[in-house]
């Protein structure tokens, strides 16, 4: 039987002001999706799900170039909308991590909204990661981990070599001054070990154990490639 993968998309689609009013269009980011996609479909199970279910909203700033540059996001993109326009409730899978083989939480700026004090998908992590399922993350995915406390009351980050979006990517793409908190920092904060490409949006994925995650953009097909290989496949 192929393993199956919860893919797990953010509900946010748009940029709170510091009056609530949206600024911008977000949520998930194309070919953070598109790239580890194309490299576990052949041989995985994915089921999708987000916060409130339904339709998890695609970044629109994630079109250009990335469906004029690449194939694989071009093709997801104009093939694939039922994976992300019908998705299931995270709630609905608290409880069942033994029918799941992994967890995998794409990037873009909506999770820093949502995902990253969901407390379903918290519950969720803690429950997959207990269960010793592989749980991995892309860019502004690891947000989703921030939270998670082990049952000793640590994080599950703690002294693990993990990578995110770097604060210096946040800054050149000038929102930084929107994000609710600075990712690079927070994830320090809960002992882990940083790790980032000496070059802005250079690849970087981390292994440490069953835990994996990537920087920015450009990582998403590594990490699908360490999400396979974790899972034998």
């Amino acid at each position: 039987m192929a393993p199956k993968i919860l893919v797990v998309l953010t509900s946010c689609g748009e940029i709170p002001g510091p009056d609530g009013k949206p600024i911008q269009k977000t949520g998930w980011y194309l070919p953070e999706f598109a790239h580890p996609y194309e490299v576990l479909s052949p041989k995985c199970e994915l089921v999708v799900a987000s916060p409130k279910g339904g339709v998890a909203p695609l970044d629109p700033n994630s079109l250009q170039p990335w469906i004029q540059q690449d194939s694989s996001s071009a093709d997801f993109y104009n093939n694939k909308k039922s994976l992300w326009e019908n998705t299931a409730k995270i709630s609905d899978f608290l409880g069942r991590a033994d029918e799941f083989d992994a967890i995998f939480f794409p990037g873009g700026h909506g999770p820093m909204f949502d995902l990253a004090t969901d407390k379903d998908s918290i519950a969720l992590i803690s429950e997959f990661w207990s269960k010793g399922k592989v749980t991995a993350a892309v860019c502004h995915g690891p947000v989703a981990f921030v939270n998670v406390k082990l049952p000793s009351g640590e994080s599950i980050l703690k002294g693990k070599d993990v990578s995110a979006f770097t604060s210096a990517e946040e800054d050149s793409v000038g929102m930084s001054k929107y994000m609710p908190f600075v990712l690079e920092d927070k994830i320090k904060e809960t002992g882990a070990n940083f790790q980032k490409a000496s070059e802005l949006w250079a690849p970087t994925v981390c292994v440490a154990g069953k835990l994996i995650t990537g920087q920015n953009p450009a990582s998403a097909k590594g990490v699908g490639e360490a999400i396979a290989k974790a899972l034998g496949v």
